[in-house]
């Protein structure tokens, strides 16, 4: 929307928003070299100028410097880098403000409101040219570059993408490095330090200032057709961070030819912590949904044969153990549907999954089950009983024999009503040395979604490239893994995940989007797969039963997993929360919240009156006196609580829960007290 035409209709704004326009296209008039654009409410501020022929953006918030001036550009191969000799060409200004509604997610309604700077340059003797389009919301920033049609620049390579972020501030991080082993999972621990002491790390990057003023996370939204992005740590103890992108065998970052578009880089913006949350800067600089009906497209909880392959009482492979059996499929849809769980997942159900199934790639079929599974009978039972069969498709990263086989498997399972998958890509490198991240895989994902979306297939997908806001585009790509989650629990080295680290993924991974976490295992000690209680220094459920249930609320996933055995579930209270628990909201507010200590979220059920809250903590116990004017006014509410025991305890009394109920209204205020490790779940439901 132009700016005039938005300015009919909100005159007011606009006329702010057209005066901060006016003031700085008269205050560049006099030197087209320093172009500044500004966020609606003023806050936030890029600067763009070129220096001695480079072209350099920086960073304000209230006035004060964020990032300092940081280079932009490219290197090539077989090319001259383009970073140099450069002017500005060309400029053009827009604003947009506008609403639109998801079909599912944190938030029902997500407001679009920016100012667009679109600058153009070129070479002064070659002659190449790009523009960097800059928008800046009151939340962030996202930039990208946009290459022209152009005789000097068709057909390219690039080597390097040279955007630097040069911070202001020594600002302490929140991060996982970006260059170890099995890097392709992500599914390592969180470390804090300062950025000039940081290694090369993944994205989302979250940052807080050495004042406490303001957080600030690096990541990058629509990523189509090109690599995924990774930081370099400073170097030589400086503030300087810089894109680094995953290769193809040969070296080469990404191939393309003009006109073409890079993904945006997004910094987010906040004063607190807790306001970084929900994230919907991504969201907003993906293209709409291209999905005209998204009615079959439902989030759901739902239960599976997968947490006995990690205990050990199961095994994906054909044998003895084998879980994928129709019998115990059955089995396990006939408790879904007696519990109102909407899927049952299906792990190990297919051929290839014996001997090494890592190094046997090429072995999986994706229609081909194991003889002592029928797909047709489990598919045709689960309809009956209005349960969804979510299919299994582990890759080990033989991209290739999966798109061999996708248009048929798809079509296969269309025809038999299935309409979810779980995929897997468990690998280090994919064939032919390419990287995990790089432009192929990248091609590979988005080929998967469109396909899906074709057959009316949602997603959720493990071992995978980051989120980048494409559920905008492709809703049908709901949720997915990339961080460390419940299965480190049941084998993890390091005896499992550390009470704080949910408290850590809420502040990082969760900003880039949904993740399917599976929380819910009440066998905290994994008495079933060993015969007796874990000891302490081996790896078990590192919280207590009141945070297995406030995770369902704390960590976003439009599919949540009950994930422990169903047996597990039987004669325990605490399941009606499960039962209870919505997976898609109309809004969400975070309450309390501090990075690797505790989170105190609330949220909306979408088209109900019924509210959720979720708090959760570290080692430490805590009390949180939390006033619930969110509540309606002239409403009462009936508060459902699952609290920790009065002498809970992650480690020596992980079990220990208290639920009560407690009549509530928007005047009152509610008392949460968490054990160590602990948590509470609550639903608000309206008072009959």
């Amino acid at each position: 929307m132009h700016v005039w035409t938005h300015c009919r209709t909100r005159w007011l704004a606009c006329s702010l928003v057209l005066g901060l326009a006016w003031a700085t296209f008269t205050a560049t008039a006099h030197g087209q070299n320093q172009l500044r654009v500004a966020s609606p409410d003023g806050r936030n501020e890029v600067t763009v100028e070129i220096r001695e022929g480079k072209l350099y953006y920086s960073l304000k918030r209230d006035g004060r410097a964020v990032l300092l001036p940081s280079q932009l550009g490219f290197e090539f191969r077989g090319a001259a880098p383009l970073r140099e000799d450069l002017r500005v060409v060309g400029t053009t200004r827009n604003a947009v403000d506008q609403t639109w509604t998801q079909p599912w997610g944190e938030v029902a309604r997500v407001r679009d409101h920016h100012n667009e700077l679109k600058i153009s340059v070129a070479e002064a003797a070659a002659g190449r040219r790009f523009d960097v389009v800059f928008r800046l919301f009151d939340d962030g920033v996202g930039f990208r570059y946009e290459f022209p049609e152009q005789p000097g620049l068709r057909e390219f390579e690039i080597m390097e993408e040279l955007t630097e972020f040069s911070l202001a501030d020594n600002a302490q991080a929140w991060w996982i490095p970006s260059n170890r082993p099995r890097l392709d999972r992500s599914e390592m621990l969180y470390a804090s330090s300062p950025i000039s002491v940081m290694d090369s790390v993944q994205t989302p990057l979250t940052m807080q200032t050495r004042d406490g003023r303001t957080f600030l996370v690096l990541h990058e939204a629509n990523l189509v057709d090109y690599a995924r992005m990774t930081i370099r740590g400073p170097r030589m103890e400086s503030r300087t961070l810089r894109v680094a992108l995953a290769p193809w065998a040969d070296g080469v970052k990404v191939r393309g030819r003009t006109p073409f578009v890079t993904p945006w880089r997004t910094i987010q913006l906040a004063d607190r912590a807790a306001d970084l949350v929900p994230s919907v800067l991504g969201l907003n600089l993906n293209p709409s949904s291209v999905i005209e009906n998204t009615s079959w497209i439902k989030p759901m909880k739902y239960v599976g044969i997968w947490w006995g392959m990690h205990i050990g009482t199961m095994t994906w492979g054909s044998g003895p153990k084998h879980g994928a059996t129709t019998e115990n499929t059955k089995r396990t849809i006939d408790f879904a549907a007696a519990n109102g769980i909407g899927g049952v997942l299906v792990e190990g159900w297919n051929v290839g999954w014996d001997g090494d199934w890592i190094q046997n790639r090429e072995a999986f079929s994706f229609t081909q089950p194991y003889p002592d599974y029928d797909l047709a009978e489990v598919a045709a039972y689960a309809k009956q009983k209005g349960v969804r069969l979510i299919v299994h498709n582990e890759t080990s990263g033989g991209i290739e024999n999966y798109e061999r086989q996708l248009e048929a498997a798809f079509s296969l399972y269309r025809s038999l009503g299935l309409d979810a998958i779980k995929s897997g890509y468990v690998t280090d490198e994919l064939p032919g040395g390419h990287h995990h991240w790089s432009q192929v895989m990248v091609r590979h994902h988005r080929k998967v979604i469109e396909t899906a979306a074709k057959y009316g297939i949602a997603l959720d997908v493990h071992e995978p490239v980051h989120d980048t806001g494409e559920r905008r585009t492709y809703p049908n790509m709901m949720t997915r893994e990339g961080a460390r989650g419940q299965e480190y629990n049941a084998w993890g080295g390091e005896g499992g995940n550390p009470p704080e680290h949910e408290t850590i993924l809420f502040f990082t991974r969760l900003l880039a989007g949904p993740m399917d976490f599976t929380p819910g295992i009440f066998d905290i000690l994994i008495e079933r797969g060993t015969g007796r209680p874990r000891r302490p220094e081996e790896p078990r459920v590192r919280t207590t039963l009141a945070k297995q249930l406030a995770l369902y609320v704390v960590l976003y996933s439009p599919m949540h997993m009950a994930a422990d055995l169903p047996e597990n579930y039987e004669n325990q209270p605490a399941f009606q929360f499960i039962r209870d628990v919505a997976v898609d909201w109309d809004t969400t507010r975070v309450l309390e919240g501090k990075i690797g200590d505790y989170v105190v979220v609330a949220r909306r059920e979408r088209n109900s009156p019924s509210w959720y809250i979720g708090a959760i903590t570290d080692e430490e116990a805590r009390t949180f006196e939390i006033p619930l004017s969110f509540l309606p006014k002239g409403r009462n509410y009936v508060a459902e609580i699952y609290a920790d025991g009065a002498d809970a305890h992650w480690l020596h009394n992980p079990l220990a829960i208290r639920i009560s109920r407690q009549n509530l209204s928007a005047g009152s205020r509610l008392t949460l007290r968490l054990a160590p490790g602990g948590g509470q779940a609550i639903r608000l439901r309206p008072a009959r």
